[in-house]
């Protein structure tokens, strides 16, 4: 992972494409009934107590990725920041930013649960 990134054009590029792709998707399919959670999970490439790993997750947090229940992985939850409850629009906006993050050479993965 490229630590020297400019961590608030990514952290832009990547909510603006999560929103983009749930208006989409609410434009194509309407607000569905299926209520629901989505976020981005990035898993850190280097140990947190290495230079690396302390460098990785500055990134990160400068970005508003949070640290997760396990301690090990950072999330961002519903990156689209719609107000909706959908859960398949809040899946597209956590896919679309899973894809950008993955284009600046994070771990990432969009997740999703219901209600």
């Amino acid at each position: 992972m490229n630590t020297v990134i400019d961590t608030a054009a990514c952290a832009e590029e990547m909510r603006t494409a999560a929103r983009e792709a749930a208006l989409a998707r609410i434009e194509q399919y309407g607000e569905q009934w299926y209520c629901g959670f989505a976020w981005v999970t990035v898993y850190p490439q280097h140990k947190g107590n290495t230079r690396a790993g302390k460098a990785e997750r500055r990134v990160l947090e400068a970005m508003g990725l949070r640290k997760d229940w396990t301690g090990k992985a950072y999330e961002l939850w519903n990156p689209s920041g719609l107000g909706t409850q959908c859960m398949s629009t809040k899946e597209a906006g956590a896919g679309a930013a899973a894809a950008v993050l993955k284009r600046y050479g994070f771990t990432a993965s969009a997740n999703s649960r219901a209600d």
